[in-house]
């Protein structure tokens, strides 16, 4: 009778037979190896073999193989077959069971799994055994221990059964577990009380860049830089070991080629059948990406600090509250409080000034209405003008600049902004339209003498130009231009024939028709006024206005032939102002046309001689709004 089980082991790589042997040698069983399905199938016959560990891919046959032919042979058709598979691959474990293997082990296998399983088959096997020899034993009549074996078979039935639900719930959870723990993005990792590294997953072994096998001969010593030692040690001293496991912690690993990893780690322990400390489960992930962002972040707000501290103007950051969550310490010289004190100030109404609140608040509202629609602008900045509250109770007036700060979809989640103390400048504004207004009056009064000294030689048009003038302007609000525009078209209006001054007074009043020579003599006033106010500094192209009057969109007036685009938009307004008002009033050598015949002129040559957006604002003017010519 044998002394010890045998177990054939089957598998073509020298170290997985080596690292079987070293898991069941020690456990008192009889090792026999063979490196192919030929080699196992004859150590089948020269051997009295009590368990199969079978490899699934081996050169020339394959371990299916090898388990159909050994369930061919009557001798070992009971002979207990365990398949040596990688767990998610259903599909072998299908093929094993078509090909009569009785059980099951994944790789990376794990030694007190691999025993568990070879002490239940070799239970079966006795049983299978003994069901043998006592058919033997009934067949020589040997009865007197027929009882006897009767219970044993009954006993080791129930063994069976309770082996066969224990071990189908076993596999369930096992494959649960097993695709979790696959399937993780974190890293897994089973130290066991020594400190080697025994079990582990893909992501753990992938972080560190080992093979399997390279990983199994290390301690966590040897993948941890030494700075990290006594740390470590004493954060499972005094929490793991006492409370079961250790609250989130950072340390660092070094990857097989030197690289230093960043992680966090959770351990908890576990313990054997007798509550012994027996290893550490590890769920480990890397922050190498976190700990780069996070770098990036401080550099980032060191230098935006050192520009918002010590910048003049103050850098201020709002919720979407309107409390201030950030302020730059130039606040201080602006209002007179330090920074502290402007953020536990709880809203704007102890920043701004009444009025100045409206204003904020009606931007704000409109701002946030205009997010709601489609036309949201998303970069869109607003500039306000607004009196601040200072701590001593004056206030100063700021231009404050402010935008969005948005998250990665683009939703408003701050208000970023920039204050500047402007006091000074209003002032200087201020100012300046004092100077303005008193130049106006000043340039005004001027005008106004011109326009006399033209009257007084020409009184017959007394009125005209002050008459086309406001018809212009008329015209040219009806045409939606700028009011700064306007002031121009009324201030050359107010002078546009003052070339007159040239011309013979004795050519201006005659009462009868002009002759050529004459009337080439009034066409010079155009270029004759051109030369008085060419040289005169003003916000308005006046002495061009005046020199464009007389021209027509279709090159025909004078005194330089302008046509269309070349003629600027205040002289066609005037062209039309000055042929309208000019028809329609009295001249020494014609009596008044009337306003009819005026406005069909327009229409007449709308398009050809005058501007057609022109002639139609004077027609409508005149026709559907009323107008009435007027000093």
């Amino acid at each position: 009778m044998k002394d010890k089980p045998v177990i054939l082991i089957v598998d073509d790589q020298p170290q997985n037979i080596e690292l079987l042997e070293a898991y069941l040698a020690p456990q008192d069983y009889e090792i026999v190896t063979a490196a192919n399905g030929e080699e196992a199938l004859g150590k089948l016959s020269g051997n009295q073999i009590d368990l199969i560990l079978l490899d699934i891919i081996m050169p020339g046959m394959d371990g299916f193989e090898v388990a159909r032919r050994v369930r061919q042979d009557d001798m070992h058709r009971l002979l207990p077959i365990i398949l040596i598979t990688v767990l998610r691959e259903t599909e072998d474990r299908v093929k094993g069971i078509e090909a009569g293997c009785d059980d099951f082990i994944s790789r990376p296998v794990d030694k007190i799994e691999l025993l568990a399983r070879v002490r239940s088959l070799l239970k079966v096997k006795a049983y299978n055994d003994l069901m043998s020899n006592y058919q033997k034993e009934l067949a020589a009549e040997v009865t007197g221990r027929t009882e006897e074996l009767k219970q044993t078979l009954e006993n080791l039935q129930q063994d069976i059964i309770e082996r066969k639900r224990a071990e189908k719930a076993l596999g369930a959870s096992e494959s649960r577990y097993r695709y979790l723990y696959e399937s993780m993005m974190d890293a897994f990792v089973y130290v066991n009380i020594d400190g080697y590294v025994v079990e582990f997953n893909e992501v753990y072994r992938k972080m560190l860049g080992y093979e399997p096998e390279e990983l199994r001969r290390l301690t966590y010593v040897d993948i941890t830089p030494e700075k990290w030692h006594a740390i470590e040690a004493e954060i499972i001293e005094k929490q793991a070991m006492i409370r079961g496991y250790t609250d989130l912690y950072e340390k660092e690993y070094r990857g097989k080629d030197g690289t230093i990893i960043p992680i966090e780690i959770r351990a908890y322990l576990i313990r054997d059948d007798q509550g012994k400390p027996d290893g550490l489960w590890g769920i480990v992930r890397d922050i190498t990406e976190r700990k780069r962002a996070e770098e990036a972040l401080k550099q980032s707000e060191n230098k935006y600090h050192l520009l918002a501290d010590n910048v003049h103007d103050v850098i201020f950051v709002l919720d979407m509250n309107l409390k201030y969550t950030y302020i730059s310490p130039s606040v201080k010289i602006l209002r007179g409080y330090g920074p502290e004190e402007v953020l536990k100030q709880s809203s704007i109404e102890q920043t701004l000034t009444p009025s100045s609140q409206d204003l904020a608040m009606r931007t704000f509202s409109e701002i946030m209405e205009l997010e709601k629609s489609e036309h949201r602008e998303i970069h869109l900045s607003r500039t306000l003008q607004l009196e601040m509250r200072r701590k001593d109770g004056t206030t100063v007036w700021t231009e404050v600049k402010f935008s969005f700060i948005r998250d990665e979809n683009q939703r408003p989640m701050g208000i970023l902004g920039l204050t500047r103390d402007i006091t000074e400048r209003r002032k200087a504004e201020a100012e300046l339209q004092k100077t303005l207004d008193s130049l106006k009056k000043a340039v005004g009064a001027t005008i106004q003498v011109m326009v006399s000294a033209v009257e007084m030689r020409d009184p017959y048009t007394s009125g005209h130009q002050l008459r086309v003038a406001n018809l212009s302007c008329a015209i040219a609000t009806e045409m939606g231009l700028p009011q700064e525009k306007i002031n121009g078209i009324r201030m050359a209006g107010s002078i546009h024939d003052i070339g007159k001054l040239s011309i013979p007074a004795e050519i201006l009043s005659k009462p009868t028709k002009l002759t050529e020579i004459e009337f080439s003599l009034i066409k010079v006033h155009s270029q004759s006024g051109y030369e008085m106010l060419k040289d005169v500094e003003s916000p308005w192209p006046l002495a061009e206005i005046v020199y464009q009057h007389h021209e027509r969109m279709n090159g025909s007036g004078y005194p330089r032939n302008l046509k269309g685009d070349e003629i600027i938009m205040e002289a066609r307004i005037m062209a039309v102002a000055d042929v309208v008002e000019s028809m329609a009033s009295h001249r020494p050598y014609r009596p008044a046309l009337g306003i009819d015949i005026a406005l069909e002129e327009i229409e007449k040559n709308r398009g050809i001689l005058y501007d057609a957006a022109v002639a139609d604002a004077c027609l409508r003017l005149f026709r559907e709004k009323g107008y009435k010519l007027i000093a």
